[in-house]
């Protein structure tokens, strides 16, 4: 309670400011990227300012200034240093916190990521703060610098990149009030020009016929971005296959054989550029099921694979809603990720310490039982098991990648593989429809990589197992409200 008290009180004073913002008192209809670096280990942090640019109309709201979703585990603050406002806030995830919780950063290795904020341009001078949430995710500041948007050493205009070609898949009006959706691709070769078009086509129509997106088509405007790399594909490190891609999109990010990520954040940011944007999806050339998103940065999905249209929903729900894994069968890669005595702040899942206070009491079926007993024993058995044969198979497809054995074989592999995901996929779809308590809103016990003492609120959702279905009605609720920020 304590905890959540601390929480509340830090959320009144923004918005109070969040109402007396004026965005022409404050920005240039212009947008200014600052780059960072984020540098450190489990213990240590640095960030150092690379190069500022100032570009193209903003894409955000110029209504909805102030972040007030408390979600992420770093904001980025800016305050007009005149008056000492706070004029504009973003909540956001970032690769480099994601590494913090590993092995490697335990040990002292200390690595350097580049990061981005995107901020409408200020007209003067600004306060640019970073945040991070502490152990009871209160965010402490933990950078700072004064930034004169008038500087000359800021770059202005950027070139563009006459080899990038951007295409407007789905247009619905002003950048103002719409969310500003861009799609690159990673991995197409010159002569794959045409796939991307089609597979620009073809995710378009899947982000826009799920819901809550499709009752909201009307608010979004969504582009593709395409420059060609010498490759066709992406890195697979533990099947030895490495290719010369744009943004050197990789799966076994943080050791996880389907996580895809990029480091490539400078050349990502340049592309983006040529379109205004409020979401950055990347679209990766492959067929392996891989995916990730990092919340308010950007997500990756592959294009080819059985659960691509999965894959896609799930991992934007990441990064434009801020959604959580709701799974927790699964390996992850982490250490600590959800601090037992701490509420998360994701809106999906909670530790449930205030039955009477649930996140999503609103929504809650009438009479149902906190926590619910649901049918976990049986679908926990059934689905280790099938998270051991799925391990065992993808070490054997990559093996076999690594000694070069027969194109033919490796396929055959792998086509057993994916018959087997879609039957395991399958099978969990009819036992959580055979619940008495399927289409329920209540408080299941098992989500954000924990079996025990983690909640999510209906026994299926898109955060939860693969296929095709809908988000739960607290994830739909949520991504609407997000929408909303933008657009209204």
């Amino acid at each position: 309670m304590k905890t959540k008290i601390i929480l509340t009180l830090l959320l009144i004073p923004l918005l109070v400011k969040a109402q007396m913002v004026s965005f022409n008192d404050f920005f240039d209809d212009k947008t200014m990227r600052i780059d960072y670096f984020h540098i450190g280990d489990s213990s240590t942090e640095i960030i150092t300012i690379d190069f500022i640019y100032k570009y193209g109309t903003w894409a955000g709201s110029t209504k909805h200034l102030i972040d007030n979703f408390n979600n992420g585990a770093y904001y980025y603050k800016i305050y007009d240093l005149n008056s000492e406002n706070l004029i504009y806030s973003k909540g956001f995830d970032s690769y480099f916190k994601e590494y913090q919780m590993t092995d490697e950063a335990s040990k002292g290795i200390k690595r350097t990521f580049h990061e981005s904020a995107i901020i409408p341009y200020p007209k003067n001078k600004i306060k640019f703060v970073i945040e991070k949430r502490g152990k009871k995710n209160i965010l402490n500041e933990v950078f700072s610098t004064v930034i004169d948007p008038s500087d000359l050493y800021i770059i202005k205009d950027p070139v563009i990149d006459v080899s990038v070609t951007a295409i407007e898949s789905y247009k619905s009006g002003n950048p103002h009030n719409k969310v500003d959706v861009v799609i690159i691709g990673d991995g197409y070769s010159a002569g794959e020009f045409k796939k991307f078009e089609h597979d620009l086509k073809r995710f378009t129509k899947v982000l826009l016929a799920q819901e809550p997106f499709k009752k909201h088509k009307d608010k979004f405007n969504i582009y593709g971005v395409y420059k060609a790399s010498m490759d066709s594909g992406i890195d697979e490190p533990g099947a030895n296959v490495y290719k010369n891609t744009v943004l050197n999109t990789t799966y076994y990010t943080m050791g996880s054989e389907r996580y895809i990520l990029t480091e490539e954040n400078k050349t990502l940011r340049k592309l983006a550029a040529h379109v205004p944007y409020d979401a950055i999806l990347i679209m990766v050339n492959g067929s392996r099921y891989g995916g990730g998103g990092l919340y308010d940065t950007y997500c990756t999905f592959v294009a080819d694979n059985q659960f691509c249209d999965y894959l896609l929903l799930h991992e934007f729900g990441h990064s434009f809603a801020g959604l959580a894994d709701e799974y927790y069968t699964s390996e992850t890669a982490y250490n600590d990720m959800y601090p037992v005595g701490i509420e998360p702040v994701e809106p999906n899942i909670t530790r449930l310490y205030d039955k009477n206070n649930l996140k999503w009491k609103n929504v809650l079926s009438h009479g149902i039982e906190i926590p619910t007993p649901w049918e976990k024993e049986e679908f926990d058995k059934t689905d280790f098991e099938w998270q051991k044969v799925r391990r065992e198979m993808n070490s054997r497809i990559a093996g076999m990648k690594r000694n070069k054995e027969p194109i033919e074989k490796v396929k055959a592999t792998q086509d057993e593989y994916d018959i087997k995901d879609r039957a395991r996929s399958q099978e969990v779809d009819r036992y959580l429809k055979a619940s008495k308590f399927a289409g329920k809103v209540g408080a299941f016990e098992g989500a954000g990589y924990n079996a025990k003492g983690m909640y999510r609120s209906m026994l299926d959702c898109i955060m939860f197992t693969k296929g095709a279905k809908p988000f739960c009605k607290v994830c739909e609720e949520h991504i609407s409200k997000v929408i909303m920020h933008y657009t209204e």
